[in-house]
């Protein structure tokens, strides 16, 4: 399921009528008529199941934390599997274009933290996008669409996928996409290049894929294995 199909697939199948009967289905007396989200944003009655649970974190640990004050700051904020209860949190959190600087949200699968030390993530790494800070507004998008992907499982390789990360700077926004693994070039490179396509960059605009190993080793994401 990709991204651009998460509502219109889903709101497919509900108006969808088997061939052998296209009249409508007629409601007895006490039944509840089925209401969705599509239909009524509000007062629905009826959830569409994701492929996954998730769990949305947030952390703003500050300029001087360390690897362990930064972990007490991680927050768990809820874990969801449904279609509409990932759109009842959405519309109730704080946008990343509103957060101070130094925050992060975080959607993993759920039993992921978003830490390197988490035996998912151990082996892997992530795909980076720097976006300059007159991105504003247009960054809430832009994280929409990450989550969009991540839970409708729309990556060819979707199992390798741990989640997403928006960062929030001074002087830039940062979004990250990481891996389970960070050794198969093949694998690693079509995520990113589906990346790419999510948020619509320039083809000539390259970005870059950093292992968590080599972030552990030298405190900070500084060597590229692959760009696309």
């Amino acid at each position: 399921m990709s991204t651009e199909h998460v509502e219109t697939s889903l709101a497919s199948q509900e108006t969808q009528v088997p061939e052998e009967n296209h009249s409508t289905p007629e409601i007895l007396e006490g039944e509840k008529e089925m209401v969705t989200v599509f239909s009524d944003p509000v007062n629905f009655n009826v959830k569409h199941p994701l492929h996954s649970q998730w769990t949305m974190w947030y952390d703003n640990p500050g300029k001087k934390a360390n690897q362990a004050s930064w972990s007490q700051n991680l927050k768990e904020v809820i874990t969801f599997d449904t279609v509409e209860d990932f759109w009842g949190i959405y519309n109730n959190v704080v946008r990343p274009s509103d957060l101070s600087p130094g925050s992060n949200y975080h959607l993993f699968k759920a039993g992921i933290k978003p830490m390197w030390e988490d035996s998912s993530n151990a082996n892997g790494g992530k795909w980076v996008v720097q976006l300059p800070k007159k991105t504003g507004e247009h960054i809430n998008t832009l994280w929409l669409y990450i989550m969009l992907e991540c839970i409708g499982e729309g990556f060819q390789y979707e199992n390798e996928v741990c989640g997403g990360v928006v960062s929030i700077r001074k002087g830039f926004y940062r979004i990250s996409l990481w891996t389970r693994i960070s050794d198969d070039k093949e694998i690693c490179e079509s995520i990113g290049r589906h990346l790419k396509n999510t948020l619509s960059l320039n083809p000539n605009q390259m970005i870059e894929f950093q292992s968590h190993a080599d972030a552990a080793k030298s405190g900070s994401c500084n060597k590229d294995l692959y760009t696309v």
